[in-house]
């Protein structure tokens, strides 16, 4: 999708997109960097827009891992369905619901959680729900991995997982923090 494109539907979205541009390689490293994918049957990605960090997950993960991406935006969406891979399973349906959707799919928990959206932009009842459900969904060991913008999720993050560490990364438009939560 071209910058151009990706500018359209962050006008066209009503505050449902937070980035100004597609996020970086530098940011989809540090996201992907607590990831052990060798272990991960399992991972669901929350808001995956034109699918950088999408591209990355396939590219790591095991052949018989599945990729849960869940996206809200249609334009989005068709850009995702392009990405040929069988592991990739396409919800345009809220993160919410990320029990259900786990459960017809056949399992019973994620071994990770990446996570693009803007809790700045998103309800506080509709963040509370996401976040409340990501942590009953983890697995024992499992990792909620978010980037924002700011410091301002740190205290929110921390209510809902036991430990939360955070990255950061300059390489990215606008620089990036990456919080990684544990259950």
């Amino acid at each position: 999708m071209s910058k151009k494109k990706f500018i359209s539907e962050v006008l066209k979205s009503t505050g449902t997109i937070g980035a100004l541009s597609p996020s970086s390689s530098f940011l989809a490293k540090k996201m992907l960097e607590p990831i052990n994918f060798s272990q991960s049957e399992c991972i669901v990605e929350f808001g995956p827009g034109t699918g950088v960090f999408t591209k990355k997950l396939l590219e790591n993960m095991r052949p018989d891992a599945k990729l849960l991406a869940f996206e809200i935006n249609p334009t989005f969406i068709e850009e995702l369905k392009q990405i040929n891979d069988s592991r990739l399973i396409l919800i345009n349906d809220s993160a919410e619901k990320i029990e259900y959707y786990l459960n017809k799919n056949g399992y019973t928990s994620a071994d990770y959680i990446v996570s693009s959206l803007p809790f700045a932009m998103i309800p506080d009842d509709v963040v509370h729900s996401i976040l409340t459900n990501s942590d009953n969904a983890l697995s024992e060991n499992g990792k909620y991995i978010q980037f924002q913008y700011s410091l301002n999720a740190k205290k929110k993050l921390e209510g809902y997982f036991s430990e939360v560490t955070i990255n950061f990364t300059l390489l990215n438009l606008p620089p990036a923090f990456v919080y990684v939560c544990k259950k």
